[in-house]
């Protein structure tokens, strides 16, 4: 009895944070922006990503070389090297790009995003907002928020290019692959609304949304203490990583398995 009890008691706790998390969203959502606002989105972008491209385009280069190196060695076994460009172009648009890329994301931005907010509660930042009549929400959450939902379709992009590039550089540069044959492969096989914008950036803006969303309200509603802000900070990682790969299915299936 007291084991079903407590599993009862858990599942009211997770189910009253995804109410208190979905509130707390559509708080910031409701919210009118101001002239400082904007500003402090312009520094969240900053933050959030523009100082997380190296790490997208590092990444981005050697997923693409290793698929140029992969799918060569599997195409040049059948006779079709050709579609070299093809694989790896559908490949980076459709998967790879936007799932690594919010699953780099949740680990660089997303951690600090909830170490940054859970430190200013910890310092009573965010109390001393509320008692000079300032919302924590709109003056501190929102800015981080939207600037992460706006930066990873653009870093997914700029994956996909990246990697495009690298599977190039060794299928073409490396291992002799013919280069018309590689991009016309690219052209003719890939659509914008159904690859690109689909699969990129739709993607993207949806694992954007979840991941700074668990970032922020990890942040805002953790323990005040040090033990606190680590807690929450892995929870955002695997809880972001965890929602990405069950998202991508869903998304993957309704998109381009017919459902």
């Amino acid at each position: 009895m007291n084991a079903i009890a407590l599993l009862g008691r858990r599942v009211l706790e997770r189910v009253q944070g995804i109410g208190v998390a979905t509130v707390m969203l559509l708080r910031i959502l409701c919210s009118m922006p101001t002239l400082l606002g904007v500003k402090l989105f312009i520094y969240q972008m900053y933050r959030v990503g523009v100082l997380s491209f190296l790490i997208i385009a590092v990444s981005g280069l050697f997923i693409g070389a290793v698929l140029g190196l992969q799918m060569y060695n599997i195409l040049v076994t059948f006779g079709s090297e050709a579609m070299l460009g093809a694989a790896v172009a559908l490949t980076l648009l459709r998967e790879l790009a936007p799932v690594v890329a919010a699953l780099l994301f949740a680990g660089r931005a997303g951690s600090a995003l909830t170490a940054e907010i859970g430190l200013m509660k910890a310092t009573e930042q965010l109390s001393s907002m509320e008692m000079i009549g300032v919302d924590p929400l709109k003056r501190v959450v929102s800015p981080r928020l939207w600037a992460g939902i706006i930066s990873l379709p653009m870093l997914s992009v700029i994956f996909a290019a990246i990697g495009i590039m690298g599977g190039k550089m060794v299928g073409v540069d490396f291992l002799g692959a013919d280069e018309g044959s590689y991009w016309s492969g690219i052209f003719s096989s890939t659509q914008f609304y159904k690859d690109v914008l689909n699969g990129t950036i739709i993607k993207s803006l949806v694992f954007a949304l979840i991941c700074t969303w668990i970032a922020v309200y990890q942040g805002y509603t953790c323990e005040p203490t040090s033990e606190g802000i680590a807690t929450s900070t892995t929870r955002t990682v695997v809880y972001s990583s965890l929602c990405v790969l069950g998202f991508d299915f869903v998304l993957t299936a309704v998109m381009f398995g017919g459902v």
